[in-house]
């Protein structure tokens, strides 16, 4: 049973000033006076009061038992290595989240093998660049001018030490550091000694704006290109202010620190939370909207956030990995979208929440025949009983109803509908350990 607490919850599921795990009134806990739930001093101890504890529980004949242990101005994180919110790493001259764990140990052989990776100059450039960008082995033998067998041998040796990581969009191979184990502290520790005004680093630095440029003009030639037919659909529905407007509302009541945007098309919903969360991540099947949403990344400065190819039915993620999962006019294109949210559902955390937002029911046939919508909308039930097949909590709907034409009608607009559901796994484990304390 996982008992993890979320951030800003009051430990172990308790409150400030009650019995810690359920303890009654008149029990003598850790040094307190009968009758009183505040670690207070007794005689003999000269400790000072202190209205904060952690619980500890130890196994006792197979059930837990609650020890109580005062504890003073100790912040607790749950996330092992990242800066409080709000707070960052500094790198190479941007504020960027931290994303692996503090003074993760590798065995002999495998710092040696890091060590030796990076230790060489052209693979010692290659990290550095991989901090800033996601990178192809083409845009690498840009910068660098190296042929690309060259850089693809020094990209196989630096996957091989974990120090990066390698990922397949369509027929193209993307590389970027690696976000979680030893070899990425070893990384992530050698670029923080680097200095970033090195001649050698700031002549890359500046190919990289080229290849940045070169990507961003292909990205807008989609865009314009399709231009015309998402305006055209975007008159049809509530207006998109109104519903970032309701998605702020509807994730308002407690903060998060990942998100993952599945169907992500232009990375909008990364763009919109990005600057306050620490890793965001944006799949989708389209090689042309993952060329827009890497575009709009990187003009927004969000290096915490990244896309790649995925597909919805089988997440390339592991098990509870985000706390807050969002499907933006997703599921209208998908022919079982009950089994996009049971795979959304696998890699949301304890406590995580998931959030879908789709057209309400309508009869805009030409969207069917001409944009390849297989759904026209869902039914507030619809997608109600996928979360709930998908062990999940619902616990809002709200419909969007479009304003008025010129000539007051509403007739041919569509209504946006958001659903939210929640991962009841968290709140089971409290009500467990209270029962048993």
């Amino acid at each position: 049973m996982d008992c993890r607490a979320r951030p800003g919850n009051d430990r172990a599921g308790t409150k400030p000033g009650n019995d810690r795990a359920g303890t009654k009134p008149g029990n003598d806990r850790a040094g307190t006076k009968p009758g009183n739930d505040r670690a207070e001093t007794t005689p003999g101890n000269d400790g000072p009061r202190c209205p904060l504890k952690l619980v500890v529980v130890t196994p006792v004949n197979g059930l837990p038992r609650p020890c109580e242990l005062p504890v003073k101005r100790i912040k607790i994180s749950l996330y092992g290595g990242r800066p409080p919110k709000g707070q960052a790493v500094k790198r190479h001259g941007t504020d960027t989240a931290r994303m692996t764990a503090p003074n993760a140990q590798l065995g002999f052989d495998a710092l040696n093998a890091a060590l030796k990776a990076a230790g060489e100059e052209t693979r010692l450039r290659v990290l550095a660049l991989l901090a800033e960008a996601e990178l192809t082995v083409s845009d690498l033998t840009d910068i660098l001018r190296q042929s690309q067998p060259r850089i693809s041998r020094h990209l196989k040796l630096l996957v091989e030490a974990g120090l990066i990581e390698r990922f397949r969009e369509g027929t193209w191979a993307f590389f970027r550091l690696a976000e979680h184990g030893g070899s990425a502290e070893v990384a992530r520790a050698l670029l923080d000694h680097l200095n970033p005004a090195d001649q050698t680093i700031s002549r890359d630095r500046e190919r990289l704006a080229s290849v940045r440029q070169a990507r961003a003009a292909a990205a807008q030639a989609y865009f314009r290109e399709h231009a015309v037919e998402w305006d055209r659909i975007r008159k049809l529905h509530v207006a998109d202010d109104a519903v970032e407007a309701a998605i702020r509302q509807a994730l308002a009541e407690k903060p998060f620190r990942s998100l993952l945007d599945l169907g992500t098309g232009t990375g909008r919903m990364l763009e919109l939370f990005g600057p306050e969360i620490e890793r965001g991540l944006g799949l989708d099947l389209s090689l042309d909207m993952l060329l827009l949403a890497r575009d709009r990344l990187e003009r927004a400065g969000l290096k915490n956030c990244s896309v790649r190819q995925g597909d919805l039915y089988d997440l390339p993620i592991g098990n509870d990995s985000f706390d807050v999962i969002i499907l933006h006019q997703v599921l209208h294109f998908l022919d079982d979208g009950g089994r996009a949210i049971r795979e959304a559902a696998r890699v949301l955390r304890p406590g995580g929440r998931l959030l879908v937002v789709d057209f309400a029911p309508h009869e805009q046939e030409f969207l069917r025949e001409q944009f390849a919508h297989r759904r026209l909308g869902f039914s507030p039930e619809t997608v109600t009983q996928w979360m709930v097949q998908s062990g999940l909590e619902p616990v809002m709907h709200k419909s969007l109803r479009p304003e008025p034409g010129p000539d007051g009608k509403t007739d041919e607009k569509i209504a946006v509908s958001l659903w939210l559901a929640r991962d009841v796994r968290a709140l089971m484990a409290q009500t467990a350990r209270r029962e048993v304390a």
